[in-house]
Formats: C-alpha cells, structure tokens, sequence
C-alpha cells in the first residue's frame, strides 16, 4: 500500500499559494486505499436530492456491490486507472450501469482516450444519465451519475473527438457489458 505523505494544512497552502483560500473553501487532505485525495467540499445540485427510479438503502446498496463498486457508485470514489477489462472492450453491445442494469452508453461511441478510463463521446440517449458540478479538485468538474439510480459513473470533459467533441470518462467497475446478440 503507498504512503500517503501528510503535510499541516497551513504548509500545504503556503507551499502552492493557496493561503488565501483557506478561509474561503474546506480543504480536506484523505487517503483511500492509500491514495491522496484533494476536496473542496460538497457538490452543487446534490444528486441525492434528486428522486430517482431505482433506489436502495445504503446497507442494501453494500450488500449489493462490491467493496469497489460501492465506493465508486455510492461514495463518488474513483477506480485506479487502467484497472478496467472495459477498456479493452471493442465488440457491439452496451454499456449498463453496475448498480442498477441501466442501458448508459453504446460501444460504437467508445473511443480510446488515452487516460486509462473507458471513454464514449456520448451517452446512449438523454435519459441516460444526470449531471452534477463537483468541486472535489481545484477546479469545477461535470460529474456523470446513472439517471435511474444516481449512481457516480465518472465525469465529462470537453476534450473528446467528432461529433460531440466530449469525453465521457467512466469508471469500469461501475459499469457492466452486454454484447449485441
């Protein structure tokens, strides 16, 4: 397991110039499964205020997942990357959420980014997925979450290919495949 270097909050601030915004935002230094994680704080537009179709307790939920999946899907964690047998997927089908079987994205808008994610330049249709604003890093970031069970499937960012020009960056292990038949 790596070691998570621990450094005083006024150290961290005043090592990248950030003193000021210490007042400002609730900066928070945690390790998960030994690797550092930076957050500012909650997410606007809540996803957990939203109703969603398929809900479970949060119990059921960990009875459900895996240790790996719960912490992506429930607690907006994210897989190491590279860590996906999705990203090698190349056939037809579709792409499912993990928690609740919801179709998300169809294989022929995969593409290979690069960044050790599997990727899509869009979703399967509008109903999909939901969208939230994340301020987990520095800076503001679109988070993807399932449209029927609100589960954190990863983030959209507006570096992707023709037609959309988006890049749909997902966490495989919160996600399933069925090929065509």
């Amino acid at each position: 397991m790596p070691k998570t270097k621990i450094i005083k909050r006024r150290q961290f601030l005043t090592k990248f110039g950030l003193y000021g915004l210490g007042g400002v935002a609730a900066l928070a230094l945690t390790s998960t499964k030994g690797y550092a994680v930076l957050g500012f704080g909650k997410k606007d537009n809540q996803k957990s205020d939203k109703t969603f179709s398929y809900t479970l307790t949060d119990q059921e939920w960990q009875n459900k997942l895996t240790s790996e999946q719960y912490r992506v899907l429930r607690k907006d964690g994210t897989e190491r990357a590279g860590s996906s047998a999705l990203n090698n997927v190349k056939e037809a089908g579709i792409f499912h959420c993990a928690g609740c079987e919801h179709p998300l994205f169809d294989s022929a808008t995969k593409f290979e980014s690069g960044t050790g994610w599997p990727s899509f330049y869009q979703p399967l249709n509008d109903a999909a997925v939901g969208t939230s604003t994340d301020h987990h890093l520095f800076y503001a970031r679109t988070e993807i979450h399932c449209a029927n069970c609100g589960g954190h499937l990863g983030h959209v960012f507006e570096d992707g290919p023709k037609p959309t020009g988006l890049r749909y960056c997902m966490n495989g292990v919160a996600m399933t495949f069925k090929p065509a038949s």
